[in-house]
């Protein structure tokens, strides 16, 4: 029976959820202590949202060669390196100014037009954490596809992805707190040390499942079971071949995913740097006075991370093919972020409401992507899977850019005219509809399921 095959792919999705958590550890920092750092540098939220655009465009561009990257060192190597680069870009923001400072000297030297000293040194710690973190997501999805059966993928992709989440409720809980003991460049030294101890248990834990020792046999098989047929030459699997990316592209069920992480990706983004600012804005909410509000609205997106993981093996235990349960689910799923657009409505009676509220919208965020991520490895086979992550959060990220950037403008604009509220109304707008219109467009790509046969 399968509860005596043995349960080590477990063990695994637990790397997955303790990497994750750090992953929103690291870049969640920033934007708490935005309202600290505005007021030392003097930031406009049109700097500050250059500061995270030039993070979620890089992650973009990252994202795209992350994929290709762990593809082809496998996902021990690559996951490690990405850590690891991604720990270091995190404890740099600490010294930011006098990095900035060095690259103001150096640009000013070249002739380029200068910008502030502590944007610039942050645009370039931000830089480095965004390299790093693009290879989460794609090494995380491949070590999913690597170690669990398609059924279970949902379920387990959930799990390790609501790491996000923790890592989102431990951010407000802890950063206001070390910055106020110890000061805002403490905060980056000692989150962003983190990474290099998950590296330990990594390298002792993590090996592919055809070498993996601590593994029975009997789930190697179960796990096995299924899949695409790896091609044997002389006893070894032969290595999956490298696809190119003209060839990706020439698929719909890319262009699905792409699409469904273009338009809701920033969302996400959104909640994560800009909430903190909101609470300010609306409620002249700073410093410790966040830690609870913002601890219960990330609380509320565990939930929906693994709430959402599970939706789709209801309708597959009903009968329904997998494709088939997933979008169904995440049909429903895309219903639920309409409640955002009582946010602001709401709003003037207690900022309990709207915490709640958009709560309720980043839980079913985390639903959706839960699904989302996992009709990559439904569709497309293993050695595949990175890179398409990887062109999919690449669109992710450029939709991410748009947002705050739009963002930026839109709240310095309304602030100006006394009115920030009217730019935050329409920005909770956009966040409701996005998950409807993206799931129309990704069915119309891929109405029933299609395995890409490469």
């Amino acid at each position: 029976m399968i509860r005596n095959i043995g349960k080590y792919r477990w063990t695994i999705c637990a790397l997955l959820f303790f990497a994750t958590t750090v992953n929103y550890l690291d870049r969640q920092v920033l934007s708490l202590l935005k309202p600290v750092l505005e007021d030392e540098f003097g930031w406009s939220n049109s700097q500050y949202a250059d500061i995270a655009a030039i993070f979620q465009f890089t992650y973009a561009i990252a994202m795209l060669f992350a994929g290709r990257i762990i593809d082809k060192l496998g996902t021990k190597k690559g996951y490690m390196w990405a850590i690891i680069i991604w720990s270091i870009g995190a404890m740099i923001h600490a010294w930011a100014v006098p990095i900035g400072e060095s690259m103001l000297a150096v640009l000013g030297w070249v002739g380029i037009i200068t910008v502030p000293v502590s944007v610039l040194g942050f645009m370039f710690s931000r830089f480095v954490l965004a390299i790093g973190e693009a290879g989460n997501f794609p090494a995380a999805i491949k070590a999913t596809a690597e170690y669990f059966p398609k059924k279970e993928r949902s379920f387990a992709t959930g799990i390790f992805n609501s790491g996000a989440n923790v890592g989102a409720i431990l951010a407000p809980l802890s950063v206001p707190w070390i910055e106020s003991i110890w000061g805002w460049e403490a905060a980056f030294l000692v989150v962003g040390g983190i990474g290099f101890l998950w590296i330990f248990f990594w390298l002792i834990f993590y090996d592919s499942p055809e070498k993996q020792k601590r593994m029975r046999k009997e789930e190697l098989a179960y796990i096995q079971a299924g899949d695409e047929p790896a091609a044997i030459i002389d006893g070894k699997a032969e290595p999956a071949k490298r696809i190119s990316w003209t060839r990706l592209l020439g698929y719909k069920q890319t262009w699905s995913f792409i699409t469904g992480k273009f338009l809701t990706d920033g969302v996400w983004w959104f909640f994560l740097f800009w909430l903190p600012a909101y609470l300010k804005d609306q409620y002249n909410m700073e410093g410790t006075a966040i830690m609870l509000p913002l601890a219960l609205l990330y609380s509320l997106t565990m939930f929906g991370s693994i709430g959402g993981g599970w939706f789709p093996m209801y309708f597959i235990n009903k009968g329904f093919e997998v494709y088939a349960a997933r979008m169904k689910a995440m049909l429903m799923i895309a219903v639920i972020p309409l409640v955002v657009l009582a946010a602001q409505p709401l709003g003037g009676i207690t900022y309990w409401i709207p915490v709640f509220l958009i709560g309720i919208g980043a839980s079913a965020h985390q639903a959706w992507s839960a699904n989302l991520f996992t009709t990559v490895s439904d569709m497309f086979p293993k050695g595949a899977v990175a890179s398409v992550v990887g062109i999919g959060g690449m669109a992710g990220g450029i939709g991410g850019v748009l947002i705050t950037k739009v963002a930026g403008v839109l709240f310095d604009h309304y602030k100006a005219l006394g009115h920030i509220e009217t730019g935050y109304t329409m920005m909770f707008a956009f966040c409701a509809i996005a998950y409807l219109l993206a799931w129309g467009i990704m069915k119309s790509l891929v109405p029933m399921h299609k395995e890409v046969l490469i």
